[in-house]
C-alpha cells in the first residue's frame, strides 16, 4: 500500500522545509508519496521547492503550482488528481498538526475497518496549545450545524486532518475553492455511495498546536460565514428551510439582547 501525503501551501516559507521534513520522517509502514501544491505563494515559498526535494532524494515528492491565487480547497482539488496512493491524507503546511499522529489516523483504514478517518482535536487526551475561545466556539457551530444537515456525529468538522481510501475520492467532486472545502467534503462523504452504501467514517484523537495571526493564520470570520453557506448549499432542502428558521430565531434573539442591554443602560 501506499500513503499519499497532500499539502496545499500559501506562504509558507517559514515552515516548509520542517513540515516536510516531519512528515518524511515519519514512518507509516508503508510507501509515501508528497503532493505539493504551491497556491500562487509570493512570500518566496516558490523557491525553495528544489532545495526541499533535493533533501530528501528517497521519498517521492512533486510539486504542483498554480499561476494565481485561488485557496485550499482548490489546491486540493489539484493534489487530489495527482495521487497515486492507496489512502489520502491532508496535511497543512505549517506546524499546526503534527505527523507524529499519521498511524493513528491510518490504521482504522488499514484494519478495514473505515473509509474515511477525521483527527478531531476535541476529543482524547493529546496536548494542545491554547488559543482563541471564539475559534474555539465558531468551531462547535459550524460542526453543530453540518451534523445537523449530514446526520453524522463528528466532533471536529473543521479539521485539517481527513484521510481517504482513494476511491472515496473518485467519486466526489470537489468544488469549493477555499476553506469551505471542509464542509462540503463532509456533506458529501455522509451521502450513499453510487452502490447505494454509506462510507464508514471513523475519528481520531490529534494533537493540535495552533498558530495565532502573528504568526501566519489565515483563517478568518469571512470563512466563517462561508461555511454556512456551504453547509446551506450541500443540504437537503428541507434542512436549508430549518437552519433558515434558526437562523431568524437566533437573529431576532441577539436583536432581542441587544435591545434589552440598550434599554438597560439607557441608551
Amino acid at each position: 500500500m501506499k500513503l499519499s501525503i497532500v499539502i496545499p501551501v500559501y506562504n509558507e516559507k517559514d515552515t516548509l522545509r520542517e513540515i516536510v521534513r516531519r512528515v518524511v520522517a515519519q514512518d507509516v509502514g508503508m510507501d509515501k508519496e508528497l503532493i505539493l501544491v504551491d497556491d500562487f505563494s509570493t512570500d518566496g515559498t516558490r523557491q525553495m521547492y528544489d532545495a526541499v526535494k533535493a533533501e530528501h532524494p528517497s521519498v517521492p515528492i512533486h510539486v504542483f503550482s498554480h499561476d494565481r491565487n485561488q485557496g485550499k480547497g482548490a489546491a486540493l482539488r489539484t493534489g487530489f488528481s495527482k495521487t497515486t496512493g492507496d489512502i489520502i491524507l491532508v496535511q497543512d503546511a505549517d506546524l499546526e498538526y503534527s505527523p507524529a499522529d499519521y498511524p493513528t489516523l491510518i490504521k482504522p483504514i488499514r484494519e478495514n475497518r473505515a473509509d474515511v478517518v477525521y483527527g478531531s482535536r476535541f476529543v482524547g487526551g493529546d496536548e494542545h496549545r491554547v488559543l482563541y475561545f471564539w475559534h474555539m466556539i465558531g468551531n462547535r457551530v459550524l460542526t453543530l450545524l453540518s451534523n445537523m444537515v449530514t446526520n453524522l456525529n463528528v466532533t471536529d468538522m473543521e479539521t485539517c486532518y481527513k484521510v481517504f481510501r482513494a476511491e472515496v475520492l473518485k467519486e466526489i467532486t470537489i468544488e469549493c475553492d477555499r476553506f469551505d472545502f471542509e464542509p462540503e467534503i463532509t456533506a458529501k462523504i455522509a451521502r450513499p455511495t453510487r452502490a447505494g452504501k454509506h462510507w464508514r467514517i471513523y475519528e481520531v484523537g490529534i494533537s493540535y498546536a495552533g498558530r495565532d495571526y502573528a504568526e501566519g493564520k489565515k483563517i478568518t470570520w469571512k470563512d466563517g460565514v462561508a461555511a454556512i453557506y456551504t453547509i446551506a448549499k450541500y443540504s437537503p432542502m428541507k434542512m436549508r428551510i430549518v437552519l433558515l428558521v434558526l437562523g431568524l430565531m437566533g437573529a431576532v434573539t441577539v436583536l432581542g439582547i441587544i435591545r434589552g442591554l440598550l434599554a438597560f443602560f439607557h441608551i
